[in-house]
């Protein structure tokens, strides 16, 4: 599967063009649509190999091995819904107009680090002052 951060082109924007222009909105739909819709299709890849191979095995070891993988695919598709519902979040907030400004200090998120990670919430300097805060907690 193809990453959807390396299957775009970057937006540049025009001279003057003011920060999250309808066409910047626009830009950023497409990305977060396309990497839901690739995850939505991993997904379902994911359940029709597990049903295709869901074999009884008479040997406790290739069962167990059989077990272990789709233990691990599970997880991994587990993570993804939660991103797709992340990303359905972030579209409902790039429909309202309410995208790429940072939700602790209200200043721009920037484009390329929006084209890096589109559904980040906040700026650079408050995510590192999250990221320190975390780890002086669980340190």
């Amino acid at each position: 599967m193809e990453s959807p951060f390396t299957s775009f082109t970057p937006y540049q924007p025009a001279d003057g063009e003011p920060y999250m222009s309808k066409e910047q909105l626009q830009h950023f739909r497409a990305i977060l649509t396309r990497w839901r819709t690739d995850l939505m299709e991993e997904v379902d890849r994911t359940v029709h190999h597990m049903q295709s191979e869901a074999t009884s095995f008479p040997d406790q070891i290739d069962r167990a091995t059989q077990e272990e993988e789709f233990t691990i695919e599970l997880r991994t598709r587990d993570r993804e819904r939660r991103l797709i519902r992340k990303i359905e979040q972030t579209i409902e907030r790039v429909d309202q107009q309410d995208y790429g400004y940072c939700e602790t200090c209200g200043l721009e998120i920037g484009l390329r680090r929006l084209e890096a990670r589109p559904t980040a919430d906040q700026c650079v300097d408050c995510k590192s002052l999250a990221e320190i805060k975390e780890r002086q907690l669980h340190g």
